[in-house]
């Protein structure tokens, strides 16, 4: 067998520890607590769904009132539609393992992913808590990432190591997430860490940075659930100095290796989408606004049609002009508009391309990586999408999930 484990820097302040509670899955791990060290500093963005889960709601506020001290995450159950018990639910768990680690049950962040719509088995969860907390582990990144998957088929695990000249650092970071799959962030659970020193407004700043072209750039399925979230933790226990000016050298090379990070995961999530076969990148450039460019890439990257004929490999390319088409560009002249396949010019001037063919492509279709890049003539924004094929493996997983 293949080892697919992996490779990860483990980050100092940060303790990870898993057990098996049985919440759906049998024989696996499935509750992962960790334990952030005294002084680290929080930030975090959660879902847009109106419908957000219970955890989703006690999370923001808690975070509201205090730096947390632990998150504790659950697999297989969403704790979403759940009403009021599923808020008390959520709640007791953090109350319970606050007693357990003597401290104020505001320090404790939960997170659930799961099946929406079905009550969270408080007792099994607060039973294997002590059992979670036993295994805390520096090195227990791997065991977390592979804890929190639920319809994921691999574990997806990044780290950078960057050195600059008063020191080095490390950022860290998992994340879940196959289906219901879209931006706003999406059915994914996202945790990234850091040993350098950074006060919460810093830490924000860079965490909303990245999100926008990793995270919020990604669509498999075009839902948006209801259990999003992404957390970014800073420890201080780098040895370096505290970092406080946001115009700062260690600073710029600190949000370029979390945005590293939150990409390798936003791509991973793609790569892994429910059935998925291809990585898709949708590039619109030349227009008025990246606002205008991210809705033409995600009109295109939504299409049930494009996103079937890709799986089929099928260079079908009007099915990608007719989304273009339809996605609400005002006074768009077509016969400016340009579709490329990979380097192959499929669309101009209205029309075919001068010397395109079928087999260049369907080259280009045949790959595992494609790249639909449309130029719409109109300005000098551009905005890129990412996302994945339609197969029939797809509507399998999705019918088969509750049974």
């Amino acid at each position: 067998m293949i080892d697919q484990s992996p490779p990860f820097v483990p980050v100092a302040g940060i303790r990870l520890g898993t057990t098996a509670a049985g919440i759906r899955y049998r024989d696996r791990r499935d509750l992962v607590v960790i334990e952030l060290a005294a002084g680290s500093t929080c930030a975090a963005v959660f879902t847009r769904n109106q419908f957000c889960a219970a955890p989703v709601v006690v999370a923001r506020d808690h975070l509201s009132r205090q730096q947390p001290s632990y998150l504790l995450i659950n697999s297989g159950n969403a704790n979403a539609g759940t009403g009021k018990e599923g808020m008390q639910s959520a709640i007791e768990s953090c109350r319970s393992l606050a007693a357990l680690c003597g401290c104020s049950e505001d320090r404790v962040l939960p997170f659930s992913t799961g099946v929406i719509g079905e009550a969270l088995p408080l007792e099994r969860l607060v039973a294997a808590l002590p059992d979670a907390l036993g295994s805390l582990d520096e090195n227990g990144w791997l065991h977390a990432s592979r804890a929190i998957m639920t319809t994921d088929t691999v574990p997806k695990l990044f780290s950078r190591r960057i050195e600059f000249q008063d020191g080095c650092f490390t950022v860290t970071g998992m994340a879940k997430g196959s289906g219901m799959i879209r931006p706003d962030m999406a059915t994914m659970l996202a945790y990234v860490a850091t040993d350098l020193a950074l006060d919460s407004r810093l830490l924000d700043q860079s965490l909303q940075q990245a999100v926008e072209p990793s995270f919020n750039s990604i669509t498999v399925d075009g839902d948006t659930s209801t259990n999003d979230a992404c957390v970014l933790v800073a420890t201080g226990k780098s040895g370096c100095e505290p970092v406080r000016d946001p115009q700062s050298e260690v600073y710029g090379l600190f949000c370029d290796a979390v945005e590293s990070v939150c990409m390798d995961l936003a791509l991973a999530i793609v790569r892994d989408g429910e059935g998925a076969t291809k990585l898709v990148s949708v590039r619109v450039e030349d227009a008025l606004s990246s606002a205008e460019a991210r809705t033409v890439a995600f009109t295109i990257a939504h299409s049930p049609l494009v996103k079937t004929a890709l799986f089929a490999s099928d260079p079908n390319w009007g099915r990608i002009l007719a989304a273009i088409g339809r996605a609400g560009v005002p006074d768009l002249e077509i016969d400016r508009v340009e579709l490329w396949l990979g380097d192959v010019c499929v669309v101009s001037g209205g029309g075919r391309a001068d010397g395109y063919t079928e087999a260049a492509g369907q080259a280009v279709m045949d790959k595992q990586e494609i790249l639909i890049r449309v130029v719409l003539g109109r300005g000098v924004a551009f905005a890129t999408v990412y996302t994945c094929d339609l197969s029939n493996e797809y509507v399998r997983i999705n019918a088969e999930y509750r049974s």
